[in-house]
């Protein structure tokens, strides 16, 4: 086993951390932009173990002892240590790029409010972020009366006014924050890249050599160095209509290309939904309905909670939703039948185990790690199969980095199974098929007029799903 071990940061952060290693000499084969290798081998330092993950999960992965060292953001490690504050991460030195702040913000149109009067509000304030325990402790901190607070995957922002009345989001400036259309209730947070440690590691492994390295280069800011939090565009909110009948959330990412499509073959026009120029308000040519672009992950939960009467998401997703709240008032509506993939159990090729009948019997002297995305999925799967003892690892992405490692099982949605192939695990169970759907707020079709209204857009995408199959 490697002397140590160490996190590195896929996306944002990659192309910087790259340099930084390359001037430590420590240069990892295979680790950059464009890369799919989750484990870079360092040629230089052969006793250093190197793993790639999602940001998020870094902080986290250092924390509980599965790394040494590691390569975040500070604002994931606040975000973890706002709830679990133990010292066993430890902030070692901050790196001269990534940089960007945390604002709590409002819309333009929330011009009048201020952290005076938000100081003074007796209604609940509502506080959206994907930074939540960093949101509860700013709303703690300025002695908040009343707030709740929401957490999302991303694209906070998209629910300002009408879903939330705060934002906890990044930004390099206050001035790129005006040019998205938002104004700075008050900076909550200073972040950047920055190296992270275990402490146990500090005390009893030898880390001296890395560090060392490491501590010894300086990397070189750049304008460039911390895009949006979302790799959203700047671009200014367009004004939302407050007398809407129906609204309707439509999924960015993967999914988009294909909603694109399907809008135009049902002859439905959605301005500024497109892949050329993306933007969270698109404006409907449809009187009545209002739409706004988020994350598909979130989307259950909103429409559950009535910020949206429908959505565009993965039937993945709702039942995840479900597993949790079998009883929400989310239903699925009409199958769009793009964005197909299947939802597996994957373990490493090096595990003994050909299906879930073998993870039954397996030796029950260990805790089974499960990781996943999708966390209430996992969570119904192990307890219906009867896996116990278990734990399960909520995972932001690149979740086949876990293996075999930091993880034993992984739940994981895959469309041909190569990306799982080439990083040596194998299927042994397959949970059900996912493709992209309609979900609705069964409160909103009980009435009769938001009904209609609903009836006649699942009738027009109907057509364009009837015009794709006959082209």
């Amino acid at each position: 086993m490697p002397a140590v071990k160490m996190a590195l940061p896929k996306g944002e952060l990659e192309g910087r951390t790259l340099l930084l290693l390359n001037k430590a000499g420590l240069s990892p084969g295979d680790y950059g932009e464009g890369s799919r290798s989750y484990r870079p081998q360092c040629a230089a330092c052969p006793e250093l173990f190197l793993k790639v993950f999602h940001e998020k999960d870094i902080a986290i992965q250092v924390a509980i002892g599965n790394y040494d060292l590691g390569i975040c953001r500070r604002d994931w490690v606040d975000e973890l240590l706002a709830k679990f504050p133990s010292d066993a991460v430890v902030k070692l030195k901050d790196l001269d790029y990534g940089r960007r702040n945390l604002y709590a913000v409002a819309a333009e149109s929330a011009a009048a409010l201020s952290l005076e009067t938000i100081k003074n509000a007796t209604d609940d304030l509502r506080i959206v972020s994907e930074y939540p325990n960093l949101a509860f402790h700013f709303a703690l901190r300025q002695r908040l009366r009343r707030f709740r607070v929401f957490p999302v995957w991303g694209s906070a922002e998209s629910y300002l006014p009408e879903n939330a009345d705060l934002a906890l989001i990044a930004d390099t400036s206050e001035e790129g924050l005006r040019e998205r259309g938002f104004i700075s209730i008050m900076p909550v947070a200073v972040s950047g890249a920055c190296i992270i440690a275990n402490r146990a590691s500090l005390e009893r492994k030898d880390l001296g050599p890395i560090m060392a390295a490491l501590f010894g280069v300086a990397a070189e800011p750049s304008a460039a160095d911390a895009p949006l939090a979302d790799g959203a565009p700047r671009v200014i909110r367009r004004p939302v209509s407050t007398d809407s009948l129906i609204s309707m959330a439509l999924p960015d990412g993967h999914q988009q290309k294909h909603m694109v499509a399907l809008l135009e073959r049902a002859g439905m026009r959605f301005e500024g939904y497109n892949t050329g120029a993306p933007t969270r308000y698109p404006v409907s040519d449809i009187e009545g309905v209002t739409l706004k672009v988020i994350r598909p992950q979130d989307m259950p939960a909103q429409v559950a909670n009535g910020n949206f009467d429908l959505a565009v998401t993965g039937s993945d997703w709702l039942r995840d939703h479900r597993s949790r709240f079998p009883a929400s008032p989310v239903e699925g509506l009409l199958d769009l039948g793009f964005g197909r993939v299947r939802i597996v159990v994957v373990v490493s090729n090096d595990l003994p185990v050909a299906s879930t009948d073998d993870l039954k019997n397996r030796k029950r002297d260990a805790v089974l790690r499960v990781a996943s995305e999708y966390v209430n999925i996992a969570d119904k799967y192990t307890r219906d199969n009867h896996l116990a003892p278990y734990k399960i690892i909520p995972t932001w992405g690149a979740s086949e980095a876990f293996l075999p490692e930091d993880a034993d099982v992984l739940i994981e949605n895959t469309e041909t199974g190569s990306t799982i192939a080439k990083n040596n695990l194998k299927i042994i169970d397959t949970l059900f098929e996912s493709t992209g759907c309609i979900i609705v707020n069964s409160n909103a079709m009980a009435l009769a007029e938001k009904k209609e209204k609903i009836d006649s857009l699942i009738a027009a995408l109907r057509r364009g799903l009837q015009n794709g199959l006959s082209a």
